[in-house]
């Protein structure tokens, strides 16, 4: 008996094992085929397993498709298992991306544009999920839990999809492009406290009104704790950790996902899905100073080069996409996930005062589902929340939107006609303490701030130029500002960064004051004329004495910039013809 038992286990790991071999490695090389043309990874690791499930391989070789994914309760779980332990992975990487500190410091903008920017979208989806016909309803007794889960679904967005996209763009680091990253923060958070919570309430055989306030304050409290008490907490953890073997970085891996499985744990004990707490423990891990980009990544390539390919084409595996695959639904669905997330980004962002070009980049980053829905939609699938056309349709409006969102920034880029001067600085390498005492120092130190933010020639190279243009002819302007400029052949767009010395520092003034304002001015060496109505603008938005007064007397970054704003809002550059 034990070595029949023995025999069978055996046989189990060997298909285990071919099964993982075929899925992974040709989710990964369509994933690096479809990145090639321009794509999402996850189309290729979909089609893998639309390839390798009853779609196509069930239809053409049913007696292979039968050896390779035998109906085998023991031999499935083995493969599920490890399925989700991807999905798990993939809520913590993508919390680790998240930076709450962005989101409060854009909060009068993003309150606006996340509040329209939820409210839109779930009260379009929801509406029409509520008219659909019964036989979409895994259950017609529960169409209004049908309905909010559908909503759900429809307005979640895809964070590290958008934030891939605005990096090919080269604007994640633009105010522009923190701005979408601060209000795509508060809908991921938002949209993931909603679904558990709808979850948790979908279970009940009837809607208990005890148990959904149970399940919110459950919800909102242990997302206050996480925020409060728990980033500073993992954040001294990681420190510890680091510091007692500074050279492991697989260490500070190891105690980060058993933060996650912590945080997982007790929010499942809570009523509350473990999803939520792998995301917030990311959330939590994401924010610590101590955790370095080498381990983040180490985190991202684990996750993304084994488990989430099986995770995705564990998808197609399922189902047959052809089979239960409805137009109408599939059309309604992306027509509701990306015109409904539009639509809300949008009006948002013009209660906001967003110019309207900026309106129309940001309402198009809202609208990828991605990887975020597809997951929504699997585990209510799993839950039976939802039948199998209304899981395809759902993974369908999730494709369609990641596939458009690339070229749709693009498009919407190429189409803009003028630059707002405030989308060239590089606001994280805004420094308002110049330590240096010569105008040399002071080019150098802001020349090493704007290499740190990446995708830039070196400090040395930024150097060299800068002060080979300031011992050509002097920078300073007067009235107690510099302008020390270079034109770079390594650089797409122009660049500033500012810099503020309270003493003052002496440049040669016409006027013989010293400089505390000193704006590092970095443009292409091809931009014909970017460079000159860059200084134009800054002397122009800048000219009244009391604004630079309050420029020099703000406290922190954050009031530095709001000054800013308010000077140079209204001036944009014209960018030449290609």
């Amino acid at each position: 008996m034990s070595g029949t038992l023995l025999q069978l286990g055996e046989h189990h790991i060997g298909v285990f094992l071919l099964q993982v071999l075929l899925v992974l490695g040709l989710a990964r090389g369509l994933g690096c085929l479809f990145e090639r043309i321009g794509q999402p990874a996850l189309v290729g690791e979909l089609l893998t397993g639309v390839l390798l499930g009853p779609t196509l391989l069930g239809r053409l070789a049913p007696g292979l498709h039968a050896w390779l994914f035998p109906p085998d309760l023991v031999q499935n779980s083995m493969l599920s298992t490890f399925a989700w332990v991807g999905l798990l992975l993939l809520l913590l990487s993508a919390g680790t991306e998240v930076d709450a500190t962005v989101a409060w410091r854009e909060r009068g903008h993003v309150a606006r544009i996340a509040v329209v920017g939820l409210a839109v979208p779930l009260a379009l989806s929801g509406a029409a999920a509520l008219l659909l016909p019964e036989r979409y309803l895994a259950q017609p007794s529960q169409r209004l839990f049908f309905a909010l889960f559908v909503a759900t679904a429809l307005t979640i967005a895809a964070l590290p999809m958008t934030v891939r996209a605005l990096y090919d763009l080269d604007l994640l680091k633009s105010d522009l492009g923190l701005l979408v990253m601060a209000s795509l923060i508060v809908h991921e958070v938002v949209g993931w406290a909603a679904f558990t919570l709808v979850l948790s309430s979908a279970t009940q055989a009837q809607l208990d009104f005890a148990h959904v306030a149970l399940v919110v304050g459950g919800t909102l409290a242990f997302t206050a704790a996480c925020m409060t008490l728990g980033r500073p907490l993992v954040a001294a953890g990681i420190a510890w950790v680091q510091r007692g073997r500074p050279s492991d970085s697989g260490l500070v891996l190891t105690f980060v996902c058993c933060v996650g499985l912590l945080a997982g744990f007790v929010t499942h004990s809570m009523g509350i899905h473990a999803l939520l707490g792998l995301f917030l423990a990311g959330v939590m891990a994401g924010s610590a100073p101590a955790l370095s980009e080498r381990t983040r990544q180490a985190i991202n390539q684990m996750v993304y080069a084994v488990f989430i390919p099986v995770f995705f084409a564990g998808l197609g595996l399922q189902v047959d996409f052809v089979a239960n695959f409805d137009p109408f639904l599939a059309l309604l669905f992306a027509a509701l996930g990306i015109g409904g997330k539009f639509l809300g980004a949008w009006a948002g962002a013009g209660l906001a005062g967003v110019p309207r070009w900026e309106r129309h980049f940001i309402a198009a980053a809202h609208t990828p589902g991605g990887s975020m829905e597809m997951v929504v939609a699997l585990v209510a699938l799993q839950e039976k929340l939802i039948t199998v056309p209304v899981f395809v349709a759902i993974v369908f409006a999730a494709l369609v939107s990641s596939i458009a969102l690339g070229p749709w920034l693009a498009w919407t880029t190429r189409r803009r006609r003028a630059l707002n001067v405030l989308d060239v600085f590089l606001r994280r390498a805004m420094r308002l303490n110049l330590r240096g005492s010569t105008r040399w120092e002071a080019i150098h130190e802001l020349c090493e701030a704007a290499a740190e933010q990446g995708g830039l020639p070196e400090t040395a190279v930024l150097n060299a130029a800068a002060r080979a243009r300031e011992e050509t002819a002097g920078t300073a302007i007067g009235e107690g500002m510099a302008v020390p400029h270079a034109r770079l052949a390594a650089l797409t767009k122009p660049l500033v960064v500012l810099g503020r010395s309270v003493p003052g520092i002496e440049w040669d003034a016409p006027d013989g004051l010293p400089a505390h304002l000193i704006f590092l001015i970095l443009t292409p060496a091809n931009d014909r004329g970017l460079q000159v109505q860059l200084l134009g603008a800054l002397a122009k938005g800048l000219g009244d004495p009391a604004l630079r007064q309050r420029l020099l007397a703000a406290p922190d970054e954050p009031a530095a910039w709001t000054i800013l704003r308010q000077a140079l809002a209204q001036h944009s550059l014209v960018r030449p013809a290609p």
